[in-house]
């Protein structure tokens, strides 16, 4: 479960950086090494949700993390900031908000009630690059080209952002072409949706599936929907190979 804490080399910090994700391992963070050099000390922390998002509970999650917020008190940190770095944004947010006014904890017993009452404050909450949560950038990210959710391949070709003659630059570059591209996978009945109901009246409580092709956010292909100095298209080889493969955005979902 815990990662490495990064400190100045012969040093104590007296001030620590804690970063946890809802599954991805924050270990070995890119930000680490770079904490250190300033003279703080870097905890990538990992819950026990480690590479089995479809496990995930919050209130387990709060509590390692608070395992790890103790742990670093425990080494001498005199202040402890959370940072919330891409999905761990909304994670460590409700950290705080837990730690600052526990609620969760009336829906537990035993030790998992214990340590959500009293999860260690922290000094201070960053939030870096985060989004909005997983469940809204994953239901956006998802290909709306699909045309059978059994078939990998069967895709709408006027749909495809990755069809060269889209782009890019995406050539219906519009409000309205972003709209109507966006708006299958954003529906009442979203993708997936179908096997999971068929699953549901066929009398089986929860069904594992793999949902392919689901990193098709137009952003990493036309720079001008949303401007920054970043390089698009972005790795298109690889955002090509998450697509279709069976691991990675196109993971087996419930």
């Amino acid at each position: 479960m815990p990662g490495p804490l990064l400190t100045p080399k012969g040093q104590r910090p007296r001030v620590a950086l804690i970063a946890t994700h809802y599954n991805v391992d924050f270990a070995e963070h890119y930000l680490a090494p770079y904490i250190a050099s300033r003279g703080l000390g870097f905890l990538g922390w990992n819950t026990r949700y480690r590479g089995a998002e479809d496990l995930f509970t919050l209130e387990h999650a709060l509590a390692d993390i608070g395992a790890g917020v103790t742990w670093l008190r425990d080494q001498g940190a005199e202040r402890v900031v959370i940072l919330g770095n891409s999905g761990g944004g909304s994670l460590m947010g409700a950290y705080q908000a837990e730690a600052t006014a526990p609620t969760l904890h009336t829906a537990m017993q035993g030790a998992a009630r214990a340590a959500l009452e009293s999860l260690p404050k922290t000094d201070l909450y960053i939030s870096l690059n985060a989004h909005a949560g997983r469940p809204e950038v994953l239901t956006n990210w998802l290909d709306p080209s699909v045309t059978n959710e059994l078939d990998p391949v069967a895709t709408d070709q006027a749909l495809n952002a990755y069809n060269k003659e889209n782009g890019p630059p995406i050539r219906t570059h519009s409000s309205r072409a972003i709209a109507r591209r966006s708006a299958p996978a954003t529906s009442a009945s979203p993708r997936g949706a179908r096997p999971s109901f068929r699953a549901q009246r066929g009398g089986i409580p929860d069904r594992l599936f793999a949902l392919f092709r689901a990193w098709a956010d137009l952003r990493f292909m036309d720079g001008r929907i949303d401007p920054s100095d970043r390089v698009t298209p972005v790795a298109i080889a690889a955002i090509r190979r998450s697509r279709t493969a069976a691991s990675g955005s196109a993971a087996p979902t419930r």
